[in-house]
């Protein structure tokens, strides 16, 4: 198994400093570079980049500059995904959107981590999770979502909130670390009758 078909597996993993081929990121970085130096009206161009980059994606991908990843191909979105400004993916292991995703700008989604004894840290070992955002998820601006974390279907995530274990599908959950407030009922619903300015 190569290292890219490691990097590519559903479970977690350990992983060591000369395991780990840098020469992955070389096309990855190329593509990036492209991508957060294209102009603003190049969404053709932008499409093109990320159907390249990442390993599935929707022709419904929209993301704002600048964004970066470690790897792309470990990156999948499934429908409607609007990336804000200033995104990181750290996509040591898969990350699965699902459609009708939002994330906010300063978001950093870490599949990567490291050791926690010093000693085994200091010698370049680490870990890597998958992450999943299903169907319809919001996170809020500046969010971090860590490794091994799955974010259930509908569900927001509030603004600044760090993740770092599962939230389940129609809750509103805020916080470091992230903990769920309470469900999305459906007097949450806008209601378009009332007196508000539709653009």
């Amino acid at each position: 198994m190569t290292v890219k078909e490691k990097i590519q597996i559903k479970n977690g993993y350990i992983s060591k400093p000369e395991a780990m081929d840098h020469s992955l990121k070389i096309k990855t970085q190329n593509l990036l570079w492209e991508y957060n130096n294209t102009r603003p009206d190049e969404n053709e161009k932008r499409s093109t980049i990320l159907q390249e980059l990442f390993g599935t994606c929707s022709p419904l991908t929209f993301i704002e500059p600048n964004f970066k990843c470690d790897y792309g191909f470990n990156i999948h979105t499934e429908g409607l995904t609007f990336i804000n400004y200033n995104c990181v993916m750290l996509d040591t292991s898969p990350i699965h959107i699902g459609a009708d995703v939002f994330i906010g700008p300063g978001t950093c989604l870490a599949c990567a981590g490291h050791a926690i004894d010093p000693t085994e840290r200091a010698m370049g070992i680490g870990n890597s999770k998958p992450i999943t955002l299903e169907k319809g998820v919001w996170l809020g601006a500046n969010c971090t979502v860590c490794g091994g974390v799955t974010i259930g279907e509908g569900s927001i995530i509030g603004a600044g909130s760090v993740v770092t274990k599962d939230i389940p599908a129609g809750v509103i959950a805020v916080g470091n670390p992230c903990k769920v407030m309470r469900k999305i009922t459906e007097e949450d619903k806008l209601n378009l009758k009332e007196d508000f300015v539709i653009l």
